[in-house]
């Protein structure tokens, strides 16, 4: 017999989330474009407010998170009610996938989205169903196909990472439209602020007229306080209930609370990111184009660039820019290994990243 404690059945089949990295071995300066953190950095007012909650460190943060779902509430004109504040979005996925999924049931994401969806799914005991996309983007009518009566939630990053492709309004609603009224649909709408697209919705709209469909958000991104950890819902009053009764009671922490409320004030801030953003991917996306590398047509603050086969594969090009300082991310596990994710980052290191990738392309 067993003399040590056993996990439940499906525990130890999870393949642990990687994140990117942040160091390149032997180098003087790294260039960090591997997970998508903000180029510019956090607003000012939001590191004046986390720096002066110092002496309120033995103090416990506001468990409701009042202030932060006011603050949120007023940005985006929600009720402050239907909002639930988390450990970064990730939290809040998983919370989900543990409230409306158990052993027997099954949890549908895109087959290239975010990794955290069949973590999620599988730490709860449910099986998680990954639905091949099209042009790596979501597919509404292979989801709907694959939905049975054990679909208790569909999860939608849009945009998505790491394709950086999005569906439009339309396709959204008929995706919803075609789920039962007990499946959840989970609209993950972490870069929602970089888009431009007039056909873009980030889930608000579902959110105000279905019970079924809830909304996610972090501070992660734009806001560039990924550090801190901070995302929210937006939901239907039995789905912000069923959150509050599973989340942490103090699951955001007291500074974290004061810098997010003092970047949703600082509008100029996100204005300053979003114009970075609009200028250096398209730049980017030419450039690696002009490199003779295809790039996925992006509206986030990354591209998905694929590489052909050896010896000038995507493996030989992450090593490559290591070489140089130049941190990017690995796509083997979502099942692009021929493809490196890059961040948008500063202009003098979107310029390093393209003439090394150049000097890439020279190399025999």
């Amino acid at each position: 017999m067993d003399d040590f404690p056993r996990p439940r059945p499906g525990i130890l089949d999870i393949v642990p989330y990687v994140g990117g990295e942040s160091k390149a071995a032997g180098a003087a300066r790294t260039i960090r474009l591997a997970s998508n953190e903000s180029a510019l950095g956090p607003s000012p007012r939001a590191v004046e407010a986390y720096r002066a909650m110092a002496p309120e460190l033995h103090r416990y943060p506001d468990g409701s998170s009042i202030e932060l779902r006011r603050a949120i509430a007023k940005r985006h004109g929600l009720n402050a009610d239907r909002i639930a504040c988390g450990t970064g979005s990730d939290e809040l996925i998983s919370l989900l996938a543990r409230a409306y999924a158990g052993p027997g049931d099954e949890v549908i994401y895109s087959r290239h989205g975010f990794l955290m969806y069949p973590i999620a799914a599988k730490s709860a005991g449910a099986t998680a169903v990954a639905v091949p996309e099209v042009d790596l983007t979501a597919d509404v009518d292979g989801i709907l196909a694959q939905v049975t009566r054990k679909t208790k939630l569909v999860y939608l990053a849009n945009p998505n990472n790491p394709t950086g492709t999005y569906l439009a309004r339309e396709a959204v609603k008929r995706l919803h439209a075609g789920l039962p009224k007990t499946t959840l649909l989970v609209v993950d709408a972490a870069y929602a602020e970089f888009v431009t697209r007039n056909d873009y919705e980030p889930g608000i709209e579902l959110v105000e007229r279905a019970e079924n469909v809830v909304m996610l958000r972090t501070f992660s991104k734009i806001y560039a306080l990924a550090a801190l950890r901070i995302g929210w819902a937006y939901g239907s009053g039995g789905v912000v209930d069923v959150l509050n009764r599973v989340r942490g009671v103090f699951n955001v922490n007291l500074p974290a609370q004061a810098a997010a409320v003092a970047a949703l004030a600082d509008v100029a801030a996100v204005d300053r990111a979003r114009e970075h953003n609009d200028v250096w991917r398209p730049w980017l996306e030419r450039e690696l184009g002009a490199l003779e590398l295809h790039v996925t047509p992006a509206v986030a603050n990354f591209v998905l660039v694929r590489f052909p086969a050896k010896p000038k594969d995507a493996d030989a090009a992450f090593g490559f820019l290591q070489s140089r300082g130049i941190v990017t991310r690995k796509m083997g596990a979502y099942g692009l290994p021929e493809h490196l994710r890059i961040s948008i980052g500063l202009e003098d290191e979107m310029r390093a990243v393209v003439a090394a990738l150049a000097d890439f392309q020279r190399t025999p």
